[in-house]
């Protein structure tokens, strides 16, 4: 698998782990000492940090999209950036509201033993609106 494949890869284990609660793969994406920074919606350091955020708000949730599109990323030797775009769905646990985030990410990434990690992102709003069921 090349390296812009295995990238792509961690950006949809991202979105996967999130969207199926599953927490243990969500944690393969990020590496131990990551940093991420979502504007106003916050700042977390450290992959313990940036896990007890997602629980917070997807937990309870209802039905949770992550598509996760445009992948463009730059490799030079074990150390990588990539730009995404986001667009996710995260509705009430009852499904007749919810919200839609849309924007891009922007993250550095280093190959580990476990393969590319990301230790660095930003995300850029650039809408976040309700749902119209």
């Amino acid at each position: 698998m090349n390296d812009h494949h295995e990238i792509g890869a961690v950006l949809i284990r991202y979105a996967t782990g999130i969207d199926r609660r599953d927490w243990e793969l969500f944690r393969t994406v990020f590496t131990p000492d990551c940093v991420l920074d979502y504007g106003p919606i916050g700042t977390w350091h450290g992959i313990e940090e940036v896990l007890a955020f997602m629980r917070q708000s997807h937990d309870m949730a209802g039905h949770t999209l992550h598509r996760i599109t445009n992948v463009a990323a730059t490799v030079d030797g074990d150390s990588a950036q990539a730009r995404s775009y986001v667009d996710a769905v995260i509705m009430s646990p009852d499904g007749t509201s919810g919200v839609n985030a849309v924007g891009f990410y922007d993250d550095e990434l280093e190959r580990t033993g476990a393969g590319w990690q990301i230790r660095r992102r930003r995300f850029t709003t650039v809408r976040i609106g309700g749902t119209n069921p």
